[in-house]
C-alpha cells in the first residue's frame, strides 16, 4: 500500500512538472521580446544596463509567479538540475524512482512549450525565439555549461535553504543570479542551465538526439548540479531527523 502511494505521488509530481515546464518554456521564451518592447517604450533600447535591469525584473516576476504555480501543483519544478541538486543535498521528497519519471516529463513539457510558442508568436518577434546553442568547441562548451550550472545550483540552494526569509528578496536574488550567469555564458553555450529547456528547443531544431546536445546540455549540467549539492552539504549538512517517541 505504501509503495502504491509513493508511485502515485511520483506520477502526480511528473504530471505537475510537465505542465509547469510547458508553461515556463512558453512564457520565458518571450522575455527577449518583452524586454525589447519595454525598453523601446521607455526610450532606453540602445542602452545595455537598463535592458539588463528590465530583463532581471521580468525574470523576478516570472519566477515569483511560477513558484506559486509550482506550489499549487504540489511542488512542481521546470528544471531537472534543481530537482537533482535538492535530492543530492538531502532536501526534498524525491527518490530515484520519482526523478526517473519527472525528468522525461519535464523534457516533454519543454518540447510542448517550444512548439506552442513558435505557433503563436507574432512574426515580427519570431527571430527572438530559440534555445541555447554551442558557440565554442565541444569541450569548452561542456565545461562552461557544467560550471554555470554548478554556480546557479549552489546559488539556488543557498538562497532557498539558507537565504532571507522574505520570499520577495529570495526571488530577486534568484533573478539577479540567473541573469548574471546568462550574461556570463552567452558567448559559450547560450547558456541553458536547464536540460529540459535545452532539449525542448533542440527538438524543435532537430538536434535533440545528438551527442553534442546530450553531453553539453545534459551530462555536464547534472554533474555541475550534483557537485554543487555536495559542496553545499559540506558547509550546510542536512539536520538529522529526530524521531518522536511514542507515549506508552
Amino acid at each position: 500500500m505504501c509503495v502504491e502511494v509513493k508511485e502515485m505521488g511520483a506520477i502526480k509530481a511528473a504530471i505537475g512538472d510537465a505542465i509547469l515546464t510547458f508553461m515556463w518554456v512558453f512564457v520565458s521564451s518571450t522575455m527577449g521580446a518583452m524586454t525589447a518592447l519595454i525598453a523601446t517604450a521607455l526610450g532606453v533600447e540602445t542602452l545595455v544596463w537598463p535592458s539588463v535591469l528590465i530583463t532581471t525584473s521580468i525574470v523576478f516576476v516570472l519566477v515569483f509567479i511560477f513558484n506559486l504555480i509550482g506550489d499549487a501543483l504540489g511542488g512542481a519544478s521546470f528544471n531537472p538540475t534543481t530537482t537533482a541538486s535538492l535530492y543530492a543535498a538531502g532536501h526534498g521528497p524525491d527518490t530515484l524512482f520519482s526523478m526517473a519519471l519527472r525528468f522525461p516529463a519535464q523534457a516533454a513539457g519543454a518540447v510542448g512549450g517550444a512548439l506552442a510558442i513558435k505557433e503563436v508568436m507574432p512574426k515580427e518577434y519570431k527571430h527572438m525565439l530559440g534555445g541555447p546553442s554551442l558557440k565554442v568547441d565541444l569541450q569548452t562548451g561542456a565545461l562552461a555549461e557544467g560550471v554555470l550550472t554548478f554556480l546557479i545550483s549552489f546559488a539556488v540552494l543557498l538562497i532557498v535553504l539558507r537565504g532571507p526569509r522574505s520570499s520577495f528578496v529570495k526571488t530577486w536574488l534568484l533573478a539577479v543570479a540567473t541573469v548574471t550567469l546568462i550574461l556570463a555564458g552567452s558567448n559559450y553555450t547560450g547558456p541553458s542551465m536547464n536540460p529540459a529547456n535545452a532539449f525542448g528547443w533542440a527538438y524543435v531544431d532537430s538536434w535533440h538526439d545528438t551527442w553534442e546536445q546530450f553531453y553539453v546540455y545534459w551530462i555536464c549540467p547534472f554533474l555541475g548540479a550534483i557537485l554543487a549539492a555536495w559542496v553545499f552539504r559540506v558547509f550546510f549538512p542536512p539536520q538529522p531527523q529526530v524521531k518522536k517517541q511514542k507515549k506508552a
